[in-house]
């Protein structure tokens, strides 16, 4: 039994057949330059590799070549057996606090938050609708902001007039909910407990923060879209909202420029030049003072919320590191951890500078806060929740 979890973005397709119950994945692979001149496959067949080169003119055509392909090379899709198709959905808005089946409702109500995700949402729709048609087998939507639906109000509310907010539906979304609902589950798996105050952060190109009481969310960083919060490889994270204002009375560019730079032409990348948090250490620790201090105003923010979110949570259990930059960067790790001696928590430099594809805790026995390092698999989560749907 296995099921198909796939990420349809603007111009690519992510995919992974895996085994809910165990993880185990057959074939996983990328379809990318959807509409360009020349397209790219790449896909794993476990120890297996395929790289192809050649038109892909859209996302039909690029869904249709991977079952095709993986037909031809793999186990066929018969054998793979293939229960149910998994979508990962950005935006779920207010409509949606879990996983569900897809039908034409659910496919309307994903079209009506497009505004909330436009880059995102009209992207989901398309696999959606080709997957759909080329398997017929339950599908279902997992959305990254289900895990936050229910925030506390004081948390979800922005203190903004309350008519414009509720006719625009404006409240704090957030993001990343997946990564973030599958790393404090294992956690409360790993320490045998399911009251815990956790914090995790996200950390990738994207970045967010959550602090998670039980299991609930209490808090995120990521707001109406996933601009706010922390430093991030493109986006700013935290601003004052006046700065848009101020660019455009001062240097005269329009809204759709402040979008740009906001999200495009900011965070590291717009620091350093860089969005590569390993290239950026590596050009710190050579002393380019731009990188030193880039580095100084990502770890500012990330402490910024430890403070805040064990002040939410009434106290602090756990801190646990996913995602890529989360999970590889030792350095980055440790220059956090250094700062927070002062809670009374310590790490081992042995433990944390291991490369791991396990879960795996790196503080110290005296520590007064457990701190974790969570691979993401998101994948496994999608799919885990799309069982608990189909069953």
């Amino acid at each position: 039994m296995a099921v198909l979890v796939v990420n349809s973005g603007s111009s690519s397709i992510k995919f992974e057949i895996i085994d809910p119950e165990n993880g185990a994945c057959s074939t996983r692979g990328l379809v990318e330059r959807i509409g360009n001149s020349m397209g790219h496959y790449l896909l794993y067949f476990g120890e297996k590799k395929l790289s192809l080169y050649e038109p892909i003119p859209s996302h039909e055509h690029g869904m249709e070549r991977i079952l095709n392909l993986i037909d031809e090379l793999s186990p066929n899709l018969e054998e793979l057996d293939i229960t149910a198709v998994g979508h990962r959905v950005v935006q779920g808005g207010k409509y949606f606090d879990k996983a569900v089946l897809i039908d034409d409702t659910v496919e309307r109500y994903i079209q009506e938050l497009i505004p909330l995700a436009p880059l995102h949402n009209p992207a989901h729709l398309r696999g959606i609708h080709i997957a759909r048609k080329l398997l017929p087998v339950p599908h279902v939507a997992v959305f990254d902001t289900a895990f936050f639906r229910h925030l506390p109000p004081e948390s979800a509310y922005y203190a903004l007039n309350s008519e414009i907010a509720e006719k625009y539906e404006i409240l704090r979304y957030g993001a990343h909910g997946t990564s973030h609902q599958y790393a404090a589950d294992k956690v409360c798996r790993m320490l045998g407990r399911r009251d815990l105050k956790q914090i995790i952060f996200h950390l990738g190109n994207g970045a967010s923060a959550s602090a998670v009481v039980g299991d609930k969310a209490v808090d995120t960083s990521m707001g109406l879209t996933p601009l706010e919060g922390l430093v991030m490889g493109t986006r700013t994270g935290d601003i004052d909202p006046a700065v848009a204002f101020h660019l455009q009375r001062v240097a005269g560019m329009s809204s759709v420029e402040v979008d740009e730079l906001f999200n495009r032409r900011s965070g590291m990348k717009g620091l350093t030049g860089d969005s590569d948090m390993r290239v950026i250490w590596k050009r710190a620790q050579a002393g380019e003072e731009i990188c030193q201090r880039a580095l100084q105003i990502y770890i500012h923010r990330i402490l910024h919320y430890v403070g805040a979110y064990t002040a939410v949570m009434g106290g602090l259990d756990t801190i646990t590191f996913t995602a890529g930059i989360g999970e590889k960067d030792d350095l980055l790790r440790a220059a956090v951890l250094d700062r927070l001696a002062s809670f009374g928590i310590h790490y081992s430099a042995e433990l944390n500078a291991e490369k791991s594809k396990e879960a795996r805790t790196i503080s110290t026995e005296d520590s007064k806060v457990r701190v974790l390092v969570v691979p993401a698999h998101e994948e496994l989560a999608i799919a885990r929740q799309v069982m608990e749907v189909i069953s």
